[in-house]
């Protein structure tokens, strides 16, 4: 039995992890600390785990051999510098900091750690992405010269973080709104596609379209300059009524389009890949970014999103941040 520790719970997501949890017969919460007493004693009820008053008091169980961090953003440095040096395995809910410098500070501490580690990109295990990032690897598309990634939804319009989840639309605890929330799955998207382009240059516009929490990003595009010459462009909000186009690749040899979760490929080397029916041909899924982290706590060999991949998507994001501030270009932080 793998014991693991929660150290914060106040993520959206936290309730779906909590759920996998006790489905996982190889797995139970032996304590769990959150700044939050309510919300502590709520998720250590649920499990039948210590309450733990300080994050010591769990980093220093010796039954707690992993740890989730789904505490609010701004909080996710301390937590996280702590968990390393007690070298315990950990899963980050996503975005790994809110700020470029920081992140690459976490990524170095967690390698240096040896641990295990993962993050939420759950979009590498769909089988239409996966798809396409063999077809990709294996050079089916000739010279890549557009990327468009989108994810959105109407979070901001039904008001889904006007109360408990309020702090992620407070740019103090979160870093970042709509856009960087969303974004930041589509963008890590991209940048593992792309694997092995680097990102020059990027820029974004994001705004804010009902005021439901401020001054706080609900929108945005950005714009990236690949080191190839590759042009990528990250779309998402809260403010999104539907989200029907959510992938283009286009090369000089192949050509991909994902509507409404089908894949529409062309490619001349493959018969039947004409482009203009829904391409069916596609590997398994992997399981959820969250169970490939407890799968390899089991000792089982899986893809996980490393630490430095952790950490660039911050830095571009940030720098995208930057760029629709400043209405300039920005050069991301790479390593």
């Amino acid at each position: 039995m793998i014991g693991i520790g929660i150290l914060g719970a106040a993520h959206i997501h936290t309730p779906n992890f909590a759920q996998r949890l006790r489905n996982r017969e190889s797995v139970r919460v032996v304590a769990v600390w959150d700044h939050d007493g309510e919300r502590a004693q709520r998720y250590a009820t649920m499990f039948g785990a210590q309450l733990a008053s300080t994050p010591e008091q769990v980093l220093t169980n010796s039954q707690v051999e992993a740890v989730i961090i789904c505490a609010e953003t701004s909080r996710h440095a301390d937590l996280v510098l702590e968990t390393t040096a007690a070298r315990k395995h950990l899963f980050v809910e996503k975005p790994l900091a809110a700020r470029a410098e920081e992140a690459f500070e976490l990524a170095r501490a967690i390698e240096a750690a040896g641990v295990k580690f993962q993050t939420g990109y759950f979009m590498r295990s769909h089988p239409i992405n996966r798809f396409l990032k063999q077809e990709i690897a294996q050079g089916r598309f000739g010279r890549i010269t557009r990327v468009r990634a989108s994810n959105g939804h109407a979070g901001a319009l039904l008001g889904w973080f006007d109360t408990e989840w309020r702090w992620m639309a407070d740019l103090n605890d979160a870093g970042v709104g709509g856009f960087g929330d969303l974004g930041s799955h589509a963008l890590d998207l991209m940048l593992w596609l792309l694997e092995g382009d680097f990102v020059r240059s990027a820029t974004a516009c994001i705004g804010n379209a009902t005021g439901r929490y401020g001054e706080t990003d609900e929108f945005g595009e950005g714009l990236l300059d690949f080191s190839s010459g590759a042009v990528g462009t990250v779309a998402a909000g809260w403010v999104d009524l539907d989200n029907p186009a959510q992938l283009i690749v286009s090369g000089t040899r192949a050509h991909a389009a994902v509507v409404n979760g089908e894949l529409y490929y062309k490619c001349e080397e493959i018969e039947g890949a004409d482009g203009r029916t829904p391409w069916a041909d596609l590997p398994e899924p992997l399981p959820h970014a969250f169970e490939l982290f407890l799968d390899a706590l089991e000792g089982q060999d899986v893809p996980l999103v490393t630490p430095m991949e952790a950490a660039r998507v911050v830095s571009v994001m940030d720098a995208m941040y930057e760029g629709s501030a400043r209405k300039s270009w920005v050069t991301p932080r790479w390593d």
